[in-house]
């Protein structure tokens, strides 16, 4: 039977508008399958990715394609194949992907479809071309001249024949593959860089260059309507045509002039165009095998070009700084985070540089003046804008204003306040803040404005100076249906007796003009400070007229014979503490003293003073007053020191160490906690075994009198257990020098020392002979320890990499299929193929290997392929190829 030659194709969608299921872009690719070749016959897996419309119904979509190989010696078709569809994937753009853009698109979609097929293919002189056709491009790409884009596509790659010149078969070739570039957004107008980087498995150089788009399916290869021809089956034979552009784009400029691929790296970059749309970009990368060209390989993407807003430096024309010669400035566009501001000021200073979320600086000009600024804003090293404006710095620039008036219906008038310390305010402008009108503003100082709805109106005045200054303020007026009145108290005390009779100043606040009642024991009743005098409990009653807009309010005066005052009974605290004295009194003025004095006391004229005494016994007096009445009352505080705690000096311990405490102590009794953790909470000096870093308390109390017991802590700080490491068991060839890597501690020591350059670092070199083991203690400062133990086998052989013939998953010993390198310092790659070619396995790693299983499912039993490839000491590559097999 002949064997199957694998097509992978990856076929994917994306498109915004114009017809469903309409391409926009694609990739074939392959790669060489030695395992299942022979001298005369080649395999091949290669790939095709198609791009199609994300809103694509099911059925727009093609489950089938077709697949056609020509000979390249007389274009001569070979082979068609047709093709069922796989799977699909889907793809969409993330907003957060590029760093450098602002309201990126989100709209960005591929459907990503995939088909898979197997042949094998004749060793000729010419090769093959294998393609695929396609109809329609998406409508209305802006580098095309057809409004429609009635244009198809062919997919197409390349196998080498036998091209001489080269020390590998060039028919033993996988092309190199296109890096994942797909879902992307570019800035219309904006730099931008965009990655048609490829990976060569065989490691052979790539150039890149930009080149024509092929064209394929469509009216302009077959008689049908682009929106509803099938695709070619089979393909149109080599060579392909190019598809039109529209001036001044070309294959080579895609993009424009001011666009251009690196040829080394594959990295588009450029200024993007500055019309938004789509445009079509194909990307060549040439395969050079020892210096000689063996094959083309090209990728075909559709860019879009969008109306996003990319990183930019973004000011004023100019600004007015007139608070201080110390400024701010900041950028007026949010930029990404990690953005990086640099900014010159103009006088002759050093730039700032700042990585502020808005670029915000601030800046202490020595002098007045008119400075132009410059700003430079860079992201990621690849993102660059900057801009300049000119900044006014006149400090000294206050705006303020007053509002007269509170009344519905009446007019409120506004008055400038401004000061300036150079120039004078001259320009004003009021917004008042009516929602019932756009009228609501003037020019004049003073202005007025009359409201017809209550409620605060945010009032707003931007007033400018003659030299250029400018600031805006924003005050509340508050409109109401009658004037507002403030009382400074609204229920009071007043002292009278048959030997002493008090007189007490009422106030009040508003704009207008007041007059009080009753108009009995009173004095001055139509001004805000009325001076009353009853003899019994009084309301006093306040009227507010304002233009005619009146408000009441009221004041309640009680009148008491004496002032009440009562301290309490003695109390006893503990030396050093804190109290709050609280009397019950109706007194309205007090005063403090103590005796001893001075004793503290944080304020000698509230009501409730907190205080700290420092003698055995202070007394605490207190008077208090109802003008010229007042009472007299005191209370002594009894002070006993605390007992002593000492818990002992913080200590570090191993881990699962014990650590002994040593308390002291002068009181009656005492209490350890936590006590989960102690050999005995009831004895001074417990052992103490906590299992991570513990603070134990030590309480102590005592039986004079203090209420509060004394604490005192000890920490004792356990260290993380400690792994020794002294590396995986290993293999060297004899000569081959060995460099060791502990890991586990602070401190060091291999034993024997023999062998080694030195024994008390992590990472000594060994100079080995014969096989040998060592054991490494790892420990730290305190003495905590670890062994660990490794073994180096000394082949007496060059470096090799050997790999068993045959291994069992499910037994206790050999089941997994693992390399074992002999005096190989990097494992470059060990992978495993089953018998159709799929790669089941692979690893860069040393000691890892296969388990017999993919994706979790074990595999069947049989015969396995693997390939093997590392450095030697020397630097030398050595590559194996063997099989192995998988036993159940």
């Amino acid at each position: 039977m002949k064997k199957a030659f694998f097509i992978s194709i990856f076929l994917s969608c994306l498109i915004q508008r114009s017809f469903a299921a309409h391409v926009r872009g694609g990739e074939m690719y392959y790669r060489y399958d030695s395992a299942n070749s022979t001298a005369t016959m080649s395999r091949y897996i290669v790939t095709l990715k198609l791009y199609i419309d994300c809103n694509a119904g099911q059925g727009q979509l093609e489950n089938v394609a077709p697949f056609t190989v020509f000979d390249k010696s007389n274009n001569a078709q070979i082979m068609n194949i047709t093709v069922d569809l796989t799977r699909e994937e889907w793809i969409r753009y993330d907003p957060n992907s590029n760093p450098c853009i602002t309201n990126p698109p989100t709209d960005v979609c591929y459907r990503l479809r995939y088909f898979v097929k197997t042949i094998d293919l004749p060793v000729n002189a010419a090769g093959y071309v294998i393609a695929y056709q396609r109809c329609c491009r998406i409508a209305d790409i802006r580098n095309m001249p057809d409004p429609t884009n009635n244009y198809g596509a062919t997919y197409m790659c390349e196998v080498p024949g036998t091209i001489s010149g080269v020390t590998r078969p060039s028919y033993k070739n996988s092309s190199p593959t296109f890096n994942p570039n797909d879902a992307v957004a570019i800035c219309y107008g904006s730099p931008f860089t965009f990655d048609f980087s490829a990976t060569d498995d065989d490691k052979d150089s790539v150039v890149y260059q930009l080149c024509n788009a092929y064209n394929g399916g469509g009216p302009n290869m077959q008689s049908e309507n682009c929106a509803t021809c099938a695709r070619p089956n089979p393909a149109a034979p080599p060579p392909y045509s190019s598809i039109p552009y529209r001036s001044p784009y070309n294959g080579t400029s895609p993009l424009g002039f001011n666009v251009t691929i690196n040829s080394a790296t594959g990295l588009l970059s450029g200024v993007a165009p500055s019309v938004e749309g789509q445009y079509v970009v194909t990307a060549c990368a040439y395969e050079y095998r020892d210096g000689v060209l063996i094959n083309v390989h090209r990728k075909d993407i559709h860019i879009r070009v969008s109306d996003c807003i990319p990183l930019k430096a973004l000011l004023k024309p100019d600004y007015s700084y007139c608070d201080d010669f110390l400024v701010t400035f900041k950028n007026e566009q949010a930029n990404p985070a990690n953005s990086v501001y640099i900014w010159q000021y103009g006088d002759n200073t050093k730039p700032d540089t700042t990585t502020d979320l808005e670029g915000r600086v601030q800046h202490l000009f020595a002098d007045t003046g008119t400075y132009t600024i410059k700003l430079k804003v860079i992201l990621a090293g690849q993102c660059v804008d900057s801009t300049t404006t000119l900044a006014k710095v006149y400090p000294g620039f206050f705006p303020n204003f007053d509002v007269i008036g509170t009344c519905l219906l009446k007019p409120i008038t506004f008055i400038d306040r401004t000061t300036s310390r150079y120039g004078f305010a001259n320009k004003w402008r009021w917004n008042f803040g009516d929602e019932t009108t756009l009228a609501d503003t003037s020019h004049a100082n003073p202005a007025s404005w009359q409201y017809s709805t209550i409620g605060l109106k945010p009032v707003q005045l931007i007033v400018e100076s003659n030299k250029g200054c400018i600031d805006t303020i924003t005050k509340d007026a508050d409109v109401r249906d009658k004037p507002p009145i403030t009382l400074a108290f609204k229920d009071t005390l007043i002292c009278s007796n048959a030997l002493v009779q008090d007189t007490l100043q009422l106030h009040a606040s508003g704009n207008g003009v007041f007059s009080w009642s009753p108009l009995v024991e009173i004095l001055r009743t139509n001004t805000p400070d009325p001076l009353v005098f009853p003899k019994t409990t009084t309301t006093y009653h306040v009227q507010l007229d304002e233009n005619g807009c009146v408000s009441e309010d009221s004041v309640r005066v009680r009148v008491v014979p004496v002032v009440t005052l009562e301290l309490g009974n003695p109390i006893t605290i503990c030396l050093t503490d804190t109290i709050q004295l609280q009397p019950v009194t109706d007194g309205l003025k007090f005063t403090w003293t103590t005796n001893p004095s001075p004793s503290p006391i944080s304020d000698t004229k509230v009501k409730e003073p907190y205080v700290s005494p420092t003698d055995a016994f202070t007394t605490y007096s207190v008077l208090a007053e109802i003008g010229k009445c007042s009472s007299i009352d005191d209370v002594t505080i009894k002070t006993v020191p605390y007992p002593t705690a000492n818990a002992g000096a913080d200590t570090t311990i191993c881990f699962e160490d014990t650590a002994s405490l040593n308390a002291s102590m002068v009181g009656a009794r005492f209490e350890w906690t936590p006590a989960s953790t102690l050999s005995n909470p009831n004895i001074l000096n417990p052992l103490a075994f906590p299992r991570r870093t513990t603070e134990y308390v030590f309480s102590v109390w005592d039986d004079l009198g203090c209420p509060k017991p004394k604490r005192d802590t000890i920490e004792v700080t356990v260290r993380p257990r400690l792994f020794a490491f002294a590396g995986n068991d290993t293999a060297v060839v004899l000569g081959q020098p060995l460099q060791l890597n502990g890991s586990g501690a602070d401190f060091y020591e291999w034993l024997p020392a023999t062998y080694l350059n030195r024994n008390n670092i992590k990472n000594p070199i060994a100079h080995l002979s014969n096989s040998f083991s060592y054991e490494l203690r790892v420990y730290t400062q305190e003495g905590c320890f670890d062994l660990d133990t490794i073994n180096i086998k000394v082949f007496r052989t060059n470096p090799e990499i050997f790999v068993p013939n045959a291994f069992r998953p499910d037994g206790h010993q050999n089941n997994v299929l693992r390399p074992i390198p002999v005096g190989i310092t990097q494992m470059e790659y060990f992978r495993v193929f089953n018998r159709w070619g799929q790669l089941v396995f692979q690893t860069t790693q040393h000691g890892k290997g296969w388990d017999g299983k993919l994706g979790g499912k074990p595999q069947d039993s049989g015969m396995y392929v693997w390939e093997v490839r590392g450095k030697d000491y020397t630097g030398k590559t050595v590559v194996k190829k063997g099989t192995a097999v998988l036993l159940r």
